[in-house]
């Protein structure tokens, strides 16, 4: 699997069953080759363009399972926001 395989795939959360987005990039380890994480943007809210760009940090280990078409993962979404500015 490629990371343009993975960039093709909706995250789901599976405590609430809900959307999370589309993964924009990952996290790796560069001694190990492991992926360390993945980061999928915070959906687009009305005045957000204003604002800060926030995205969601999720722990490879949160991943559950990965499908043909979703990413199934475990979070809670309050604990795995990033804030940039």
């Amino acid at each position: 699997m490629t990371f343009l395989d993975l960039r093709q795939k909706e995250v789901i959360n599976c405590k609430d069953c809900k959307r999370i987005g589309c993964v924009a990039d990952m996290e790796f380890d560069p001694c190990s080759g492991q992926i360390c994480g993945l980061i999928v943007p915070v959906p687009v809210r009305f005045f957000s363009c204003f604002g800060r760009c926030e995205r969601y940090y999720i722990k490879f280990c949160d991943v559950v399972r990965i499908g043909p078409d979703i990413i199934l993962v475990d979070v809670c979404l309050d604990n795995v926001i990033m804030k940039e500015e």
